[in-house]
């Protein structure tokens, strides 16, 4: 999705949202959803069963299809190298970047989903209809063994994986106060983060450090883009939350979305540590012989310094809210222009993330992203201390 395509939606938002909704049936009903709350358990809502305001139902929508998108890219991963995970060599290079990956993934799964499911079931909760995108699971998935052969919303197989945000953590700079251009940790273009099928797997399923044939430096590339994707869609979930908190009303919903960010932010954190080592020794100089995609040395010349180093993960103080008050480490960006809904979902499509969705797709999801951009903060009293 390019970012002019983004800008050139005519008319007013809540007619072009009711379109959408309309000429797709976007948001479908209960039982299409997955979403299935008994009467029992529709009776006993909160105390305040007052209907939320329009825009908090629009951050949580917007924010309900980021997640199911993000629980279908992980149970693609989940499938080929989770804890039981179907493809041994994929597995092997995964864990040539920390042991406990093939855990991780598995454990990372599960929280997406849970969040996708919570958020769905908490707009039945207030009344409203949840995020269906069941219409779109029709991307194809890896022919790789493992792989189950479903319909799919996501595409892990021609990424284009933005790592500035690896050197932007490292800087004293903020985005939101000018700072940046970042430079590319690693130049990640047209490159799959799982395999194809099983000519991407070295015959005998091992994986050496460093790898030593064709299929093992390719299988290594793929798991290394997986380690560097991971940190990018968790950093840009981190922004994202973020700003969307400052739009809502209720304090539940603020609840709800703080208590979620904390989870996006731990997932950032151990994903950015992984990536690291796919750029330092051992691995370091990985390429992938049939893209070209090259994994260097962070650690050496011509990079080295803070900017790259490999085992800094927090992020470096720097300029917040104003110049003139002192450094401090934060979650950044934060503001909408860099932050908001629709940045986040076109930087989302321009991974090629999306790639073969029909225009259709786009169109929906920008609808749902300029609706959570929009929402203000209203006085709303739902106290539930």
């Amino acid at each position: 999705m390019k970012q002019e395509s983004v800008q050139s939606q005519p008319g007013d938002l809540d007619t072009r949202w009711h379109d959408v909704i309309k000429r797709r049936s976007f948001l479908a009903g209960l039982s299409a959803s997955g979403v299935a709350l008994s009467a029992r358990e529709l009776a006993a809502r909160d105390k305040d069963d007052r209907r939320l305001p329009k825009g908090d139902v629009a951050v949580i929508k917007f924010l309900a299809a980021a997640e199911l998108v993000e629980s279908d890219f992980w149970q693609q991963y989940n499938e080929l190298g989770g804890v039981h995970g179907g493809n041994p060599a994929y597995q092997l290079a995964l864990q040539n970047l920390d042991s406990d990956m093939p855990q991780y993934i598995s454990d990372n799964t599960d929280d997406e989903m849970s969040h996708a499911a919570f958020l769905n079931a908490y707009l039945v909760s207030k009344g409203e209809t949840p995020v269906n995108l069941d219409a779109f699971r029709t991307l194809p998935s890896s022919q790789a063994t493992g792989a189950k052969q479903i319909g799919r919303l996501t595409n892990l197989m021609n990424l284009t994986v933005d790592t500035s945000w690896y050197t932007q953590y490292r800087s004293t700079q903020n985005p939101d106060l000018g700072g940046g251009p970042f430079p590319q940790a690693v130049h990640i273009v047209n490159q799959p983060s799982i395999p194809l099928d099983d000519a991407d797997t070295p015959p005998d399923q091992k994986q050496p450090v460093p790898p030593a044939n064709h299929r093992q430096r390719r299988m290594q590339a793929i798991a290394n883009t997986a380690g560097f994707h991971f940190a990018t869609f968790d950093q840009k979930g981190s922004s994202v939350y973020t700003n969307l908190i400052l739009n809502v009303s209720s304090r539940q919903v603020l609840r709800v979305l703080v208590s979620i960010l904390g989870v996006e932010v731990d997932h950032f954190a151990v994903w950015h540590d992984k990536a690291g080592n796919a750029v330092s020794q051992p691995l370091a100089g990985v390429t992938d012989p049939e893209t070209g995609v090259r994994f260097p040395d962070l650690n050496s010349p011509p990079f080295g310094g803070e900017e790259f180093q490999t085992n800094l993960i927090f992020p470096e103080p720097c300029a917040f809210i104003t110049r003139h008050f002192p450094a401090c480490s934060v979650i950044r960006p934060s503001l909408r222009r860099n932050a908001g809904a629709v940045v986040t979902a076109t930087a989302i499509a321009n991974s090629q993330l999306f790639l073969g969705q029909p225009q259709e797709f786009f169109d929906a999801v920008i609808a749902l992203a300029k609706a959570a951009d929009a929402a203000r903060r209203e006085p709303f009293d739902d106290d539930d201390d």
